[in-house]
């Protein structure tokens, strides 16, 4: 099960923060901190692959609860890819691959970068709704539902979810004045 997808840009500024399991808000904060720390120092060569931080690790139980702990769904590692200026990280328990989700990382790039012709940061900025649209796309609830990109991107698309630029924005109109906010990019 995927806990959590955190985008965070080169500077520390989360872009996408989607926690699939309740954590009290300052949890939250800490957590983003602490896990933007580890990753942004690691250097390039190193693996995609961390522990879990001491701020997640299961706490040792106090009470005597009568209900059982569910040790499949405690978070366990951070798995974490670095693009240009955006680092983005899924947090998991033991049961997910960390190679699946690697692969699952690419996905949602490959669909972002679909979507907004050449994603860049500001798209992610300026169009957030279509960001979390096609991540919906593809996890629900912490379950993998969808990885094939065309299916997301179209799934998106017809949802209407966000205000994605097309080629002709981005590349101005055919006689040559641009239209828009995304002209002369």
């Amino acid at each position: 099960m995927i806990n959590a997808v955190l985008v965070f840009n080169n500077s520390g500024q989360p872009r996408l923060t989607k926690f699939y399991t309740q954590l009290d808000t300052s949890v939250q904060q800490r957590l983003i901190s602490e896990i933007f720390t580890l990753v942004s120092n690691r250097p390039a060569s190193a693996c995609n692959f961390l522990p879990l931080p001491p701020l997640l690790a299961p706490a040792p139980s106090t009470s005597s609860s009568s209900e059982p702990t569910d040790h499949s769904d405690t978070p366990t590692s951070i798995t974490y890819r670095h693009y240009a200026t955006l680092y983005f990280i899924l947090i998991s328990t033991s049961t997910e691959s960390p190679l699946a989700l690697l692969d699952l990382i690419q996905v949602f790039v490959e669909s972002l970068d679909r979507l907004f012709n050449n994603v860049c940061e500001l798209d992610l900025i300026f169009n957030f709704e279509a960001m979390h649209a096609c991540l919906a796309e593809m996890v629900v609830g912490g379950v993998v539902v969808e990885t094939r990109v065309q299916e997301i991107v179209k799934g998106v698309r017809e949802s209407g979810k966000g205000s994605v630029r097309g080629k002709e924005q981005s590349m101005g109109s055919v006689g040559g004045v641009g239209r828009g906010m995304w002209a002369g990019r």
